[in-house]
């Protein structure tokens, strides 16, 4: 009896490890013979005939057994879409679904969707998701995406889904345009299927993948095998219009309203099927969503990501040279932003722009962008020209090798005239004979290379650059390099190396915070984690993690020290809780006031100062009507104190949107002379979705740091996709009697025509 006990389970084991879907397992593609209607109906022949890709493996919240519920994929196509119908099964549960935006966040909302790599290259690719209540959502992949850097959900692009949703199952039917993506003519595609089951707390996948990988990553795909080649696109142009009327008010100084109709047009151009030309003339972003603000305690300047569509499809092209938070040498943000004398963000306009980019053959991608800004007296800024050229080779069997151009040319003519152009992004300040000169910079350039690694099974990675820039008031030239490597293991995640920067190394395109500190450093840096699993029923993954980072000038001095030592639990709720303590290091380059604007006395160049602080993060469920995400944080700060109190709670009205209030409350007390502050940071948010199309998006944003509250709300109505109607209104208050600084009225309407 006992032999046979261990027979049946030898045998249910084997079947166990044999049925998982390995990487490589393939499913084919057939095109269909008939009519495909997305309405949630599995009811036509091509359904019935096609390949299933199911047996879906949990990757979280662990790795060990199948998913709890089921799905299935099915793919066909015509001479036009890319048809994909999944079945996903479920129990009665009520789904966790936050509201009907398009570009839902992933992690908060059940979905299902496909992350395709439509080159064959296992680098790069699309991902397309949808909600039970047909609720879309879309972006870009990079390196592999192998880690949350690799997806861009910014990028936004016409296709169509439909959902029907059963007592045991919900089933959704999407359409892709081809045309609405880049692919060469490869044999097959490698895809990932993914579903996330917030009600459960599962996220389960086609290609069964170890828990410490994403399974959207690219090492762990399947094969889309196609028995047909997909069509050609044929030709393949877009001809986005907009116009637009915007009022503005502007009271502080005492100008009239201004009225002023205007209109312009992106243009996206299929060269190849995988190969993509866009043009923009006079673009305007003033629907883009405002950066959330928030309380900058550090020296260092914050990364507000990139939301213009323009800059978005093959982002990652243009972006990966140098480290992305270290040393980017290109970052889109510098064109059409500025900052004025008081520090503001201000829009510049954008005359033009071009850019071209895309894969051409099997193993090359390139890039190459130019855009013109205007002239705009009121910040002393004259026209600017930017310009950006990067080529791309794959190598070995993931890995690429990377070259990169960069120019920033402006339009300058004759000597430094405080006069005309004053901006400080146009000044350069430099020491000759004892003397202090001001200069101008008519051109900035960088030319580098960088080589990524990615192993096949992504256990080990890594990347090394080197780079030069040049500036018209600079002899010669001046280097940033960068090393790291990284090991990630089921229970070790290890991130090691360094960046150097020479003293005269500029990136006036880039995102170097640490430039407008230091003339040139290096900085050494090693990050981990270490996940542990415990058999329990609350808890999926504890652990401790740490971060060690010292900044030392070229001559040996260390400037700086921030480590941080942190223990993290993850619970089978959804909720997650994080303790921290950081011992800083901080020897000033130059005076600095921690509390700007207040305080009557700086910290002066070359003192030192060294303290330590505390946190506590927890966020609730994720999945009850009612959540709330707290962080506590205090301890010593430069020569004083300062205690933190900050989160957001919020409740969801399903799936109609969701209120939600954030905060974010510094008390700091620093010595005598040098005062105290109260900094808060209060924004009340009002996230309407009263249909799949029709979107109302209101907050508020007090900042007594600035003292300035800011109102903005924005309607928006999809009535095709890819083309809207905006409605957007925006104020800035004096907080203590909400008297107008300025105001803004736009109305724009934007139409996808397919030419």
């Amino acid at each position: 009896m006992i032999r046979v006990f261990s027979i049946v389970l030898l045998a249910s084991i084997g079947f166990s490890v044999l049925g998982q879907n390995k990487p490589g397992t393939e499913v084919r593609i057939k095109k269909a013979t008939g009519a495909i209607h997305l309405d949630g109906i599995l009811d036509e022949a091509d359904w019935s005939s096609a390949d299933v890709a199911g047996g879906f493996y949990l990757n979280y919240p662990t790795d060990t057994l199948r998913a709890n519920f089921g799905t299935e994929a099915r793919f066909t196509f015509d001479d036009h879409h890319f048809y994909i119908s999944y079945v996903c099964y479920d129990d009665e549960k009520p789904l966790i679904v936050q509201s009907m935006r398009r570009d839902f966040e992933w992690s908060l909302n059940d979905n299902v969707g496909i992350y395709m790599d439509p080159y064959n290259d296992y680098t790069n690719g699309f991902f397309f998701g949808i909600s039970p209540y047909g609720v879309q959502r879309e972006g870009t992949m990079s390196g592999s995406g192998v880690d949350d850097m690799g997806y861009n959900m910014n990028w936004d692009n016409k296709w169509f889904g439909e959902v029907k949703r059963y007592k045991d199952k919900w089933v959704a039917e999407i359409s892709i345009p081809f045309k609405s993506f880049r692919y060469n003519n490869a044999a097959n595609w490698n895809i990932c299927i993914i579903r996330q089951d917030v009600k459960h707390n599962q996220v389960s996948s086609w290609i069964r993948t170890p828990i410490q990988n994403l399974p959207s990553s690219f090492p762990f795909s399947g094969k889309l095998i196609w028995e047909t080649p997909p069509p050609l696109p044929g030709t393949n142009i877009s001809l986005i219009p907009y116009s637009i009327v915007s009022s503005y008010t502007d009271k502080e100084n005492n100008t009239p309203r201004e009225v002023a109709p205007n209109t312009g047009f992106d243009a996206k151009v299929g060269i190849t099927p995988s190969l993509n030309l866009d043009m923009t003339i006079n673009p305007d972003f003033s629907t883009v969503d405002v950066d959330n603000q928030i309380v900058n305690l550090s020296r260092y300047e914050f990364q507000y990501p990139e939301r213009r569509q323009f800059f978005l499809e093959n982002s990652d092209l243009f972006s990966a040279a140098g480290f992305s938070t270290y040393t980017q040498p290109f970052f889109t943000r510098r064109i059409g932003l500025i900052s004025d004398t008081s520090g503001a963000l201000t829009r510049v306009p954008i005359l033009y722009g071009a850019r071209i980019s895309g894969k051409i053959g099997s193993k090359w991608r390139l890039g190459a962008m130019n855009l013109l800004t205007g002239k705009k007296a009121s910040l002393g800024l004259p026209a600017q020209n930017y310009s950006v050229a990067v080529v791309q080779r794959q190598v070995f069997s993931r890995s690429t090798l990377g070259f990169i151009f960069v120019n920033k040319q402006n339009d300058l003519n004759g000597d430094y005239d405080s006069t005309r152009f004053y901006n400080p992004s146009l000044l350069a300040e430099k020491s000759i004979n004892g003397t202090t000169q001001t200069f101008l910079k008519k051109y900035n350039r960088i030319v580098g290379a960088d080589f990524s690694l990615v192993t096949k099974n992504n256990r080990w990675g890594g990347k090394v650059y080197y780079h030069r820039s040049s500036d018209s008031y600079l002899p010669g030239s001046d280097y940033s390099s960068g090393l790291f490597i990284y090991q990630n293991r089921r229970n070790l995640q290890l991130n090691f190396g360094g960046v150097a920067i020479g003293p005269n190394f500029n990136a006036d395109v880039g995102f170097m915070p640490g430039q407008y500190l230091y003339q040139g450093y290096y900085t050494p840096f090693v990050m981990g984690d270490i996940p542990l699993y415990p058999k329990s029923e609350k808890i999926v993954t504890h652990g401790p993690g740490f971060d060690l980072s010292p900044t030392y000038l070229p001559n040996g001095t260390l400037m700086e020290i921030s480590n941080t030592y942190r223990y993290g639990f993850k619970f089978r709720n959804t909720a997650t809780m994080m303790l921290k303590t950081t011992f800083n290091f901080q020897r000033l380059p130059s005076d600095f006031n921690p509390i700007y604007p207040f305080g009557d006395t700086t910290l002066l160049a070359g003192e030192t100062y060294r303290w330590k602080e505390y946190s506590l993060m927890y966020s609730s469920d994720t999945r009850k009507l009612f959540t709330y995400k707290l962080l506590a944080s205090g301890g010593e700060y430069y020569n004083g104190e300062r205690i933190g109190i900050g989160g957001t709670v919020s409740y969801r009205v399903q799936p109609y949107g969701n209120f939600s209030v954030t905060w974010d409350y510094n008390d700091i007390r620093l010595p005598g002379v040098y005062g105290s502050a109260k900094i808060l940071l209060l924004s009340p948010r009002l996230d309407l979705t009263l249909s799949r199309k029709v979107f109302l998006t209101s907050f508020l944003q007090y900042n007594d740091r600035y003292n300035n509250v800011n109102f903005n709300s924005r309607f928006q109505w999809r009535f095709r996709p890819a083309s809207d109607f905006f409605i957007v209104y925006a104020e800035n208050y004096i907080p203590s009697s909400f008297g107008t600084k300025n105001r803004s009225l736009v109305l724009k309407f934007t139409y996808w025509l397919n030419l």
